[in-house]
């Protein structure tokens, strides 16, 4: 079989970013399906040509109408049974706000400030792996550890 014959089945690439503010974390309410109506982390699908940062930056415009700057990555997840749609692999940055007034736009219904000291009552409400990421991020804040999906998470 040469190389034309094969048939490549590779991971969709997407970012998810996290937008702190003090202890609360910028989420979306999903407008369309999969997870209509539930709490998700802004992000998408990397375009063609685009690099990922880029790609985090752009999504986070998108979704909220905020202007982010990546200040570092939480970590990677690529379980392929993350999303209902296929495999995709997102990168979830961490980001800073450096302008912009937040607004829902592209595929959120609408934006709310999750508290993360509430989090354990909203596990149930998150759209993907997005409450295991969060998690992450209340994990990352202390240790600045980066994660992906299959680390042991209970490793010093």
């Amino acid at each position: 079989m040469g190389s034309k014959d094969k048939e490549y089945r590779n991971p969709i690439p997407t970012v998810d970013v996290i937008i702190p503010r003090g202890r609360e974390i910028l989420m979306v309410r999903r407008k369309k399906d999969p997870f209509k109506g539930r709490l998700a982390l802004p992000g998408g699908f990397i375009d063609w040509g685009e690099p990922a940062e880029k790609a985090a930056v752009r999504e986070a415009k998108e979704e909220t109408s905020l202007v982010v700057e990546p200040v570092d990555i939480l970590g990677v997840y690529s379980d392929p049974k993350r999303d209902p749609r296929g495999h995709m692999m997102t990168t979830v940055f961490v980001t800073v706000v450096i302008g912009g007034e937040e607004k829902a736009g592209d595929d959120s219904a609408k934006i709310e400030w999750i508290d993360l000291d509430t989090l354990g009552k909203k596990k149930d409400s998150f759209a993907f792996d997005h409450a295991q990421i969060v998690s992450d991020y209340i994990s990352w804040k202390k240790t600045g550890r980066t994660y992906w999906s299959f680390r042991d998470r209970n490793a010093a």
